[in-house]
């Protein structure tokens, strides 16, 4: 298994586009497992499948191949990348990602990618379940409003119509289902490194979580 550094924490921490920048610097794999849970959430509810249908989902998944290319993450022969991350998409995939039906099915294909050489993986709980070996792990946080700040100006930027007050709402719904639900909750590895991104920009977070890993991989070589 190649170095692994997780990227965990709640949703609009800033973990997706602050993994991609340093597996950029560093050269190295970027792993988006959030992506692969909205990819199938996209997927299931196209087909009309429920998060509470777990039988016909197992039926589904047996059918559905995830591709993680350069261009973006395929279902079949679907590039996916932008419809996922519709408001749609934000207000569903809770439900998805915590069917055991479709976490039994993503958890080997995510524990795979780290095969092939060095990773960089960002999500809920790629610290504490899916890769809980990795060589360094973070947790990114924020508080509700700076996330769905973020996520308010994201979507303004896409050309969706929003409401600041219902991408708040969202943010608190999701946390407490991330937080509640049986399968894989969020939760805060221990030896995680907790990075409060509220008061920075993201190139403040980018360069100190840089600097560790920079660290973290010549004491290795060391």
């Amino acid at each position: 298994m190649g170095f692994v550094v997780t990227l965990d924490g709640p949703a609009g921490a800033g973990k997706s586009s602050v993994a991609r920048r340093l597996a950029e610097s560093l050269g190295i794999r970027y792993l988006d497992t959030g992506a692969i849970y909205r990819a199938v959430a996209y997927r299931l509810d196209g087909e009309g499948i429920s998060s509470q249908e777990e039988e016909k989902m197992a039926e589904s998944l047996a059918s559905i191949k995830i591709r993680i290319e350069k261009e973006g993450i395929f279902v079949n022969d679907e590039n996916v990348t932008g419809s996922i991350r519709s408001a749609r998409i934000d207000r569903i995939v809770s439900g998805y990602a915590a069917s055991k039906a479709v976490r039994g099915a993503l958890l080997g294909l995510q524990r795979a990618q780290a095969d092939y050489g060095d990773l960089i993986a960002d999500g809920r709980d790629t610290g504490s379940v899916v890769f809980p070996g990795a060589d360094i792990k973070f947790f990114l946080t924020a508080t509700p409003q700076a996330r769905a700040e973020r996520r308010y100006k994201e979507l303004l930027r896409k050309g969706e119509a929003a409401v600041y007050e219902e991408v708040l709402a969202r943010i608190h719904e999701r946390d407490d289902a991330d937080s509640r639900r049986e399968i894989a909750p969020l939760l805060e590895p221990p030896d995680s490194i907790r990075v409060d991104t509220s008061p920075m920009s993201e190139d403040e977070v980018v360069h100190r979580l840089l600097s560790l890993i920079k660290r973290r991989m010549t004491q290795d070589i060391d």
